[in-house]
């Protein structure tokens, strides 16, 4: 196995790629809670909706580790799932059944031009700055979102489209602390911070009766048979869901590219030219997992960001992939533990992931306006539409047409042209309601 993982060339050994894989696990667990959490609000059922993102983050993950060999963790995306939750079904009034139909087009239509090679080809079209801007707007969006699980703001009020909730509520108050636990254990570099801090303050709550203990610590997984296989593929083939289809593939491109990028980077794994080699491999573990998310009942996966803290930890090789799999499957099994944490216990980890998200924004040129708006507007039109598909669209529509007004038609490659076609059909066909 030594040779299969390539330890020797490397430098790694089977100690460094456990902690590396534990660290990893108990960064990024907080998905097994939180995902679930988020898809409710579309109608998924919990227990269901937890069995199938473990199961999704098995798969994927192993597939990474014997397959593509890289020290990456693969699971549901943060971002995507609130998409297909709070834009999808909320506010176009969509079925999850169609949402999930569009998840499981998205997934073979990356599998056909990952192997094509057009993925990449398309990709590599994104400009630096929108890539930086679709970070930063869904991790607002996130912190949004956590802010009102924790319930310090309200939306949807009469006098204000959001405002400051009643804060002296005790289970607000208790919210609240673990955000700044959660905060400080990030600040002394604790591992599974994240993690750690969802725990405390699912305690705490219990302790001053906020929450309910669980019946039993252990128990067979959810069954999985209200939402496996439900697919509404006809559904997904509508005209007036192309901009649903659209966006779904837009986020994927964007979070997988940039993801493996960055991690690769940290870990040493890139070339002289600053390329991932055979990036082919964890690009199609990304399609192939996303295909199967969809007929497990969950939505877009790929490869989670959180995965650098276990390259951090000395993670260089897939047995790290390896190890996360393992502990995923053990997860599988304590699902009475982890159905119990309440919103205002994973709220502050949106918030977080959301503060995570946003150091793009150093990044972003501030000297080009024709770079600087099209990113502002992917980012302001997130939020103030409460819907990302809008942002990422309005993004590359606008750099075409700026470029263009400017003088700068050169600038303007292929890819760019076909993803801001793509974009225009999204408001051709928007259900507007």
């Amino acid at each position: 196995m030594r040779t299969f993982f390539e330890f020797d060339r490397l430098r790694t050994s089977y100690r460094q790629e456990i902690i590396a894989g534990a660290t990893t696990f108990f960064t990024l667990s907080y998905i097994i809670v939180v995902n679930p959490a988020i898809l409710e609000a579309a109608g998924l059922p919990r227990g269901a909706s937890m069995t199938a993102t473990i199961l999704t983050a098995i798969f994927g993950t192993l597939l990474m580790a014997v397959y593509a060999k890289r020290p990456f963790a693969v699971a549901p995306y943060m971002g995507e799932n609130a998409f297909i939750a709070y834009t999808v079904v909320k506010t176009l009034g969509y079925s999850w059944q169609t949402a999930l139909g569009a998840i499981l087009v998205s997934g073979l239509l990356f599998t056909v031009i990952t192997l094509t090679g057009l993925r990449r080809w398309m990709a590599e079209a994104i400009p630096t700055s929108l890539k930086h801007s679709f970070s930063i707007g869904i991790g607002l969006f996130l912190a949004f979102l956590g802010l009102n699980s924790m319930g310090v703001i309200a939306m949807g009020v009469p006098d204000a489209p959001v405002k400051l909730a009643d804060i002296s509520s005790p289970a607000v108050l208790c919210s609240l602390a673990g955000l700044a636990v959660t905060a400080s254990l990030l600040a002394r570099k604790v591992t599974g911070s994240l993690f750690a801090g969802m725990a405390l303050t699912t305690l705490a709550m219990i302790f001053l009766g906020l929450a309910p203990l669980p019946r039993t610590f252990f128990s067979a997984p959810p069954s999985l048979a209200p939402i496996f296989m439900q697919v509404d593929v006809k559904g997904a083939f509508t005209w007036g869901f192309i901009g649903v289809v659209t966006s779904v593939l837009v986020m994927d491109f964007v979070d997988t590219m940039g993801t493996l990028i960055g991690l690769s980077a940290r870990a040493g794994l890139l070339d002289r030219d600053g390329n991932l080699p055979e990036i082919e491999k964890p690009m199609l573990v990304d399609a192939l997992s996303t295909t199967v998310a969809a007929l497990l009942g969950t939505t877009t996966a790929g490869v989670f960001i959180e995965s650098a803290s276990g390259i951090e930890q000395g993670g260089r090789t897939g047995f790290t992939a390896l190890v996360v799999a393992a502990l995923f499957a053990l997860a599988l099994f304590f699902s009475p533990i982890l159905t119990i944490v309440p919103p205002q216990a994973y709220g502050p980890v949106l918030v977080v992931v959301g503060m995570f998200m946003i150091e793009s924004s150093a990044k972003l040129d501030f000297g080009d306006y024709t770079e600087l708006m099209p990113a502002f507007l992917t980012i302001v039109m997130m939020l103030f539409t409460f819907n990302i598909g809008v942002g990422i669209t309005s993004g590359f529509i606008s750099w075409v047409v700026l470029k263009a007004l400017s003088g700068r038609v050169r600038e303007i490659n292929g890819g760019m042209v076909a993803l801001a076609a793509l974009s225009l059909s999204f408001y051709l066909f928007y259900p507007y309601h």
